[in-house]
């Protein structure tokens, strides 16, 4: 069930990623179905969902008596599919990523860059990325949020910053 949970919940973070890019003009040409099928989500967001904290802080604990990896763009990073027990805390990270490797490999690949608004996408190219990561630990019976009190919103993040 976990497995099934984590890359639906990937496959739903792409689709996001592709109808919000198609509304604002970085993606064109194309039905959100269309580009999910091209991977356009993976461009965007490359790894997967979130990951395990334990002893580093991007700790291996995922692969370990993992189901085998689904070897799709984006979905192949999945490091949360393997059966999650009481104790173990995991990362809760969708992220938007404007890499220069992950674009010039698409604008070099037919099927995708016929999708791709160079002129409006090439801005963001340099600025990195962005993400919002929740640190959840599992319970005996769900989840506790531990990163609960921590800004959200554009206007939180923006007075935490203006703080500092």
């Amino acid at each position: 069930r976990v497995r099934e949970a984590v890359v639906s919940t990937q496959s739903t973070g792409e689709r996001v990623i592709v109808e919000e890019f198609l509304k604002q003009g970085l993606l064109v040409n194309g039905t959100v179905d269309q580009m999910l099928d091209a991977h356009m989500g993976a461009i965007f967001m490359p790894h997967g969902l979130g990951h395990f904290i334990g002893l580093d802080v991007h700790d291996v604990g995922g692969y370990v008596n993992a189901p085998e990896r689904i070897d799709e763009p984006g979905i192949r990073y999945l490091r949360t599919t393997r059966t999650l027990q009481k104790g173990m805390v995991i990362t809760v990270e969708p992220g938007v990523y404007f890499g220069d490797a992950l674009l010039d490999n698409a604008y070099a690949n037919p099927d995708q860059a016929k999708y791709m608004n160079k002129t409006m996408i090439e801005p963001y190219r340099g600025t990195g990325g962005v993400r919002i990561e929740d640190v959840v630990a599992v319970t005996e019976d769900g989840s506790e949020l531990l990163s609960h009190d921590l800004p959200r919103t554009v206007e939180e993040i923006e007075a935490f910053m203006a703080e500092r």
